[in-house]
């Protein structure tokens, strides 16, 4: 593709990253949390329940820095630290669903059905270049933090 062709795409995709991150802090203000712990929650609810370690391997996160993020998750009853039967070195945490989708789906609740309404507005054709183009991109991003969180590099 030419550049004058992509530039303005790649512009919005920019923008479309950093208006996310101001909406999602917005969220997280009014469920009282911070902005990235209210995305770690999204990995409990992603994920379901995982050791600590787990979460720090998928966060990126130190074990120390987890262990007070499990505590403030904790504190506000959005998750339950239960010892592995295997191994009680091994702290599983586990997401309340109920308790996090009863705190964020009504600040979400506007946002979603406007949403519904947007993706209804296009053709199939169009949701499938979407769709792609997302899947794409993802994968794309997590090569890119695979190889700038190996260590080896």
């Amino acid at each position: 593709m030419k550049e004058d062709v992509t530039r303005p795409v790649r512009k919005l995709s920019q923008l479309y990253a950093y208006t996310a991150i101001q909406m999602h802090e917005a969220v997280a203000r009014k469920a009282g949390l911070s902005g990235t712990d209210h995305k770690y929650l999204g990995f409990l609810i992603e994920k379901g329940q995982m050791t600590a370690g787990e979460l720090s391997n998928l966060t990126g996160l130190t074990t120390g820095a987890v262990t007070g993020l499990i505590d403030r998750f904790e504190k506000k009853k959005l998750v339950k630290r239960k010892f592995a039967p295997d191994d009680r070195r091994k702290v599983i945490i586990e997401p309340d669903t109920a308790a996090i989708m009863a705190l964020l789906v009504p600040l979400y609740q506007e946002f979603r059905s406007e949403s519904e309404k947007l993706m209804a507005s296009f053709s199939t054709t169009e949701l499938k270049t979407i769709e792609t183009y997302f899947s794409k991109a993802i994968n794309l991003m997590n090569e890119t933090t695979r190889q700038l969180n190996n260590k080896d590099l």
